[in-house]
């Protein structure tokens, strides 16, 4: 009987099994459906942080591990594949907002939306959703991936110093948002 790895991600990004291997052969082997499973939420769930929505989280997870999937003999000898997967997301989530910021005008617009329930009491998803692609991504990497300016900055394809007043611009306006509900709960 082979026991699979399950990968959980660290502080640093790299998962606990991968952490104690660094610098020695790694002599297990995670066959790609067995790392979907144990990781497949978790890439999803990074996946609705990018995009902002369910939908847009599952096609992202989706495209991105099937255009790993062929490719994963060669990323599992990597130092941290989830890394690679994140890192893959992140950019096919920036190709696809670059290709369709202009906006669509359409004949009809739709009735009404269906939008499932989260645990998100605080609407932060919410705020973080109306926030301009680029800085809601910048945001993600920062907060949620806790990555420094310099690796945003090179997986965003823009200078460090872009990173910083996009961080400071989205932080602002969702301040400016939060305020108000917070003044109205208080009166």
């Amino acid at each position: 009987m082979r026991e699979h790895a399950v990968l959980h991600r660290g502080p640093y990004g790299k998962s606990r099994e991968m952490q104690q291997m660094d610098g020695a052969a790694r002599p297990w082997v995670v066959e790609f459906a067995d790392f979907v499973a144990a990781r497949g939420d978790a890439l999803y769930r990074y996946g609705y942080v990018l995009t902002g929505n369910a939908q847009d989280a599952a096609d992202l997870t989706q495209e991105a591990l099937m255009r790993l999937g062929n490719a994963w003999p060669r990323i599992k000898k990597k130092d941290d594949p989830e890394g690679y997967i994140r890192t893959t997301m992140a950019r096919l989530h920036i190709s696809i907002w670059r290709r369709l910021r202009r906006e669509r005008l359409v004949a009809a617009v739709p009735e009404g939306t269906h939008t499932d329930a989260r645990p998100d009491e605080t609407g932060l998803w919410d705020e973080l959703r109306d926030l301009p692609p680029k800085q809601r991504a910048v945001l993600v990497l920062r907060y949620y991936e806790d990555l420094p300016d310099q690796e945003i900055a090179d997986l965003l394809g823009i200078s460090r110093g872009t990173v910083r007043s996009q961080a400071s611009r989205a932080l602002d306006k969702l301040r400016i948002r939060m305020n108000p509900v917070k003044t109205e709960a208080l009166q």
